[in-house]
């Protein structure tokens, strides 16, 4: 099944993958493609962590939307998109909206990665608290919404982050924490899409690709550590 992996990164890279274990907070726009990513690179120990039900919004951009299973859980539908790719991954879902009272729960394996793609900035400032305390790697991604160039989805230091409210909030919270190290971070460059509606609007073209960057830095970490 991944032969075309294996001749591009070697045996014991791609066993490397397949050994280790991701957590990925947010399977929507952005969380979904960063799974799809590391399944079809060969990971086969991920937690899967999201307390929504697909909704006939997201089939636009939401890898795991489709008609025929609108108001049914993303955790489960995942699971068995998940599997119908490789049986052999182990799959543990986490169907609970993440806050500050629970987040514990989270923690409760060893990973070597955590993808945080949750829309939640106090979650999101706890996570980098929490796996800086813990060793845990962890990549952030700031908002992509009211956007639509996908050409402009970077990694870099949240520190080096600009046009976005989130990112903002975060590098306050870096500094007034005094939190040291770098805290990688997928961005978009592009200033958002300013309009008169308070709905944060997407289209798949920006989501995706910060998915799929946020995994290949995990991808790329963990065949070269």
């Amino acid at each position: 099944m991944f032969d075309r992996t294996i001749n591009l990164i070697g045996n014991d890279n791609y066993l490397k993958l397949k050994n280790s274990n991701i957590l990925v907070l947010g399977i929507g726009g952005v969380g979904g493609y960063a799974v799809e990513t590391l399944i079809r690179s060969g990971v086969e120990n991920i937690t899967i962590v999201d307390y929504d039900k697909i909704d006939v919004s997201n089939i636009n951009r939401q890898v795991i939307a489709l008609n025929n299973n609108i108001g049914n859980s993303k955790t489960d539908e995942w699971k068995k998109r998940i599997l119908s790719i490789n049986v052999n991954v182990n799959v543990a879902t986490i169907n609970e909206k993440i806050e500050e009272d629970n987040i514990h729960i989270l923690f409760k394996k060893n990973y070597d990665f955590i993808i945080d793609a949750c829309d939640t900035l106090t979650v999101k400032k706890l996570l980098i608290k929490e796996c800086k305390n813990r060793n845990i790697n962890l990549i952030t991604v700031c908002g992509m919404g009211k956007r639509l160039n996908p050409m402009s989805v970077e990694i870099c230091d949240i520190r080096s982050t600009s046009y976005d409210p989130l990112a903002k909030a975060l590098r306050k919270f870096v500094k007034d924490e005094n939190i040291k190290g770098k805290i990688p971070c997928v961005f978009s460059s592009e200033k958002p899409i300013t309009n008169n509606n308070k709905v944060v609007s997407s289209m798949m073209t920006v989501p995706s690709v910060a998915g799929v960057v946020a995994a290949y830095y995990c991808i790329d970490k963990i065949i070269n550590s």
